[in-house]
């Protein structure tokens, strides 16, 4: 910096100013050394900025991740009026001025270093890290990574905020104090409400169940239409919405059908006491065929099961290969056609309840 004086001074002097000369308590010297400190200032931070995007670029041309991309936009954040005013509060240092037009001047630049440090970490979390954590996941779980990205950018401007008051000579201490005791009084107040909140974090991150699942609570099932911070919203089979809140989705016990890839399908049917034992033998294999030459059915047994009161009881078990509720009434409806085709062919009646009487003559 004495170089720098010395070559102001001397460029000065060869024009024959005075450079002793004071105004408002600084000589003409110190004003130039304060431009040229300006001037300087202003053109390195302009053309740092230059050659760190133009490097940055070069960088994405080759690279296929997003991690160049955010750290361009971080650095085009820096508007020219920041690095203006950042030279300005550098030129003034060489000069002597105190008091309040010194404090306003720190003042305003804390207030936007703090601004400007904000823009960085929401380009960090939303650009970078969130996106990163979202990257292939559902709309349920980019909904609860956006909710803390937010959450985290929101502890970041109140650090700020007090770092600012810190810097105006408010006693940050206290006033933290007074904030953590009213947090206190409000968390007792809103339990219920940050009960539910924290549920639903519970179920974004746990994903019993996603939007668009169908799902059984207790006497509630239908489907999941929107996971809130508050409640979840189900469409029941009858058409009307259901607000289930999420502290009780955390305790209750879920059935989700979305998610089930095969469905077991047991069933049961008698026929008469009257059928020769020969088909009665068959029946099995005529159950085993039937199911076989469905193509979405994979057969699993058929016992003769029971002696009934009135029938010969069979018990079928099949797996459906998908867990679609309309296509399972389909296949069913099929298999009993068939079993009333092949049992009517066969002369094999179904049994239905009857009973007989004998009477002495």
């Amino acid at each position: 910096m004495d170089l720098l004086t010395q070559h102001v001074n001397s460029f000065l002097a060869h024009f024959g100013v005075q450079t002793d000369m004071v105004f408002l308590g600084n000589t003409v010297a110190a004003y130039a050394l304060a431009l040229t400190v300006f001037v300087i200032s202003t053109a390195l931070f302009a053309l740092a900025q230059f050659y760190v995007l133009s490097w940055l670029a070069s960088i994405s041309r080759r690279t296929k991740n997003d991690l160049d991309d955010a750290f361009i936009k971080m650095v085009r954040s820096f508007r020219p009026p920041f690095y203006l005013f950042l030279s300005f509060w550098l030129s003034i240092k060489m000069l002597s001025i105190t008091g309040v037009a010194e404090s306003l001047v720190t003042a305003v630049l804390v207030v936007w270093v703090v601004y400007q440090a904000a823009i960085i970490v929401g380009i960090l979390v939303e650009d970078v890290i969130f996106r990163h954590l979202t990257k292939d996941r559902d709309e349920t779980m980019k909904s609860a990574l956006h909710l803390l990205a937010n959450l985290a950018k929101g502890v970041m401007w109140v650090l700020g905020i007090l770092l600012v008051l810190s810097n105006f000579g408010i006693n940050v201490t206290s006033l933290m104090a007074g904030a953590g005791i009213a947090g206190i009084a409000i968390a007792f107040a809103l339990q219920g409400i940050l009960s539910d909140l924290f549920s639903s974090f519970s179920l974004y991150f746990d994903k019993p169940f996603k939007v668009g699942d169908f799902i059984v609570v207790g006497e509630t099932a239908g489907t999941v239409k929107h996971i809130g911070l508050k409640s979840t919203r189900i469409q029941s089979l009858s058409g009307e919405e259901i607000s289930v809140s999420n502290k009780e989705l955390t305790s209750a016990r879920i059935r989700n059908f979305k998610r089930m890839e095969e469905r077991r399908v047991s069933f049961s049917f008698g026929i008469l006491y009257e059928t020769e034992s020969a088909k009665v033998r068959a029946v099995p294999a005529m159950v085993q065929e039937i199911i076989e030459s469905i193509d979405n059915a994979r057969f699993d047994r058929t016992h003769f099961k029971n002696l009934g009161e009135s029938s010969l009881d069979f018990e079928v078990v099949y797996y459906l290969l998908n867990s679609d509720y309309a296509e399972y009434m389909n296949t069913q409806q099929e298999i009993n056609m068939k079993l009333l085709e092949i049992f009517e062919r066969e002369n094999i009646g179904f049994a239905y309840p009857t009973r007989t009487v004998y009477m002495p003559k």
